[in-house]
């Protein structure tokens, strides 16, 4: 996948800049040193412009910076796993402004007054991980910032999980309450930011809240990363700024290659939307539906939606953390039976009928909300593909190309 970072009038440079900043001078050059940080100010700032989590929940920042400021003796953990295969924002990020994250990693140090910093990055990616461990050595004020290898894995990031394997347990989820802010790593509030998160807040140490709200709306401030990928000509990550037309994202990635007939919003724990809301613009009041990790599948006409969703499924009951029988039980009995109705077969109708069951019985019952992000992903599958469930009742799929729109790696 590229590395994009392709001109957006006003935030081109916040976050991607055109070249890779790999070097501490190269990027003091660009974006100047971090300002001596008071904590107060620090949060009243980040509260202030607005900021929500870069990782895919989208909790007000300020807010979960101040719970853990409220603890004794906190830990800060940049997660950097990124789990979901459609999604290469954090590793475009941490490949071309790695600096810019270790001063979040700093300056979220400092706002809740903590003494010790961790940077956790997919143990897959090996060599962002050895260029991460050579930086953070020429860094004299990043000391305290270690950095660890967690195991692959779509449920890795999710920040209980992240927190028990750093504990030394598996990258699960654990039950909640409590939570990591109030005992996390070692027992202590810990504070698990993503590193788009941390970036941000970097910006906003040096610029201000006033600043970071420049772009963006009022209600969704400030600029995001975006993974494009599907019927376009260029996919990739670029930078945008939140409530931008969907086209010109599109646009800025080359345009279409051909019709799209609908829109995945969120990757795989996201909604299904029509092809028209290419035409509305990049924020959860304009779309109805959470932007996730603002990975968005533009699905061209000739492919089918629900193969491409029963695959979706079947990938999300394979990463099962195995905790409870919803996730277990119910998500494979859920890819089965949307598998069934994409494949046409002689007990599509049968199957079809159970997805409701199926779906009711899964919902809010698991002990994360893994099984909830799979029945919400194919209940929107249901309805903007209903035209082709009808067909595929009949035994007809109407795609042309049934091969992957998407990757599993």
């Amino acid at each position: 996948m590229s590395a994009l970072a392709l001109e957006s009038p006003r935030v081109a440079t916040r976050l991607l800049p055109r070249r890779a900043l790999t070097s501490h001078a190269s990027y003091l050059e660009a974006y100047g040193p971090l300002p001596r940080l008071d904590s107060g100010r620090l949060l009243d700032e980040i509260e202030r412009s607005g900021l929500s989590g870069r990782g895919g929940a989208g909790f007000p920042t300020g807010r979960k910076l101040r719970a853990v400021a409220a603890g004794r003796s906190p830990v800060v953990v940049a997660n950097g796993t990124e789990g979901e295969p459609a999604s290469a924002k954090d590793k475009v990020l941490l490949a071309r402004n790695p600096h810019l994250v270790i001063d979040g990693v700093v300056a979220a140090a400092a706002a809740v007054g903590a003494d010790g910093a961790v940077v956790v990055v997919s143990r897959a990616d090996a060599a962002g991980y050895a260029r991460l461990e050579a930086l953070l050595r020429e860094r004299p004020d990043a000391a305290h910032v270690g950095l660890e290898a967690a195991p692959e894995g779509f449920l890795t990031g999710e920040e209980s999980a992240l927190v028990h394997w750093l504990n030394g347990g598996p990258a699960k989820p654990t039950m909640t309450p409590p939570r990591p802010f109030e005992r996390g790593v070692n027992g202590r509030p810990t504070l698990v930011q993503n590193v788009e998160t941390l970036a941000n807040i970097a910006l906003i140490a040096r610029r201000g809240a006033s600043w970071f709200r420049k772009p963006g709306t009022d209600d969704e401030p400030g600029s995001v990363l975006v993974t494009l990928l599907g019927a376009v000509r260029t996919p990739g990550v670029s930078e945008t700024e939140l409530g931008a037309p969907i086209a010109e994202v599109v646009e800025r990635h080359g345009g279409l290659t051909e019709r799209a007939q609908a829109l995945l919003v969120g990757g795989y724990f996201g909604s299904w939307l029509p092809g028209s809301a290419l035409g509305r613009r990049l924020s959860r009041t304009a779309l109805g539906v959470s932007l996730g990790a603002r990975t968005l599948v533009a699905l061209p006409a000739r492919s089918c939606g629900l193969v491409e969703t029963a695959r979706i499924v079947r990938y999300l009951a394979g990463q099962s953390a195995g905790q409870c029988g919803p996730c277990v039980f119910g998500l494979g009995a859920l890819a089965s039976a949307i598998e069934s109705v994409a494949a046409c077969d002689d007990r599509a109708a049968h199957s079809h009928a159970r997805l409701a069951r199926l779906s009711e019985q899964i919902a809010g019952r698991g002990a994360c909300a893994h099984p909830d992000g799979a029945v919400r992903l194919l209940a929107s599958a249901l309805d903007i593909f209903a035209g082709e469930v009808d067909a595929h009742l009949d035994g007809v799929c109407t795609a042309t190309d049934t091969r992957s729109v998407l990757p599993w790696s």
